[in-house]
């Protein structure tokens, strides 16, 4: 069996008229976009089996991984403006300024609507 490893944006094709494109990662899940005729029927994998199908000898199982992407929710997101909030106590010593960045880089504060980045 083929594995790939592809970065956001990249794609492969199977035959002339399928290309299949890695979009994003979010958590533990990974949304692909697939263009193919119409006539070539895409089933997940759960639909085929739920309705009778058998899975492929080819399939298998998926071992857990270390998911390189922390899964966000709002305690996540209440925990970080925390964070943010104490450093803008502490003011502005070279350390805290360190600690900004790479807070920052880890992560990057949302873009505003009309802010150049």
């Amino acid at each position: 069996m083929l594995c790939i490893s592809m970065k956001a944006g990249e794609y492969f094709t199977v035959g002339s008229d399928t290309v299949v494109q890695y979009n994003h990662l979010y958590g533990d899940r990974v949304h692909l976009m697939i263009h193919a005729p119409k006539e070539v029927p895409i089933v997940r994998g759960t639909v085929l089996e739920r309705s009778g199908g058998q899975r492929p000898a080819c399939v298998v199982d998926a071992s857990p991984q270390y998911v390189r992407q922390l899964p966000w929710n709002g305690a996540k997101k209440d925990a970080l403006a925390d964070v943010r909030r104490t450093l803008d106590r502490m003011g502005d010593s070279p350390e805290v300024r360190v600690l900004r960045e790479k807070l920052d880089f880890i992560f990057p504060r949302p873009q505003e609507n009309g802010e150049a980045g």
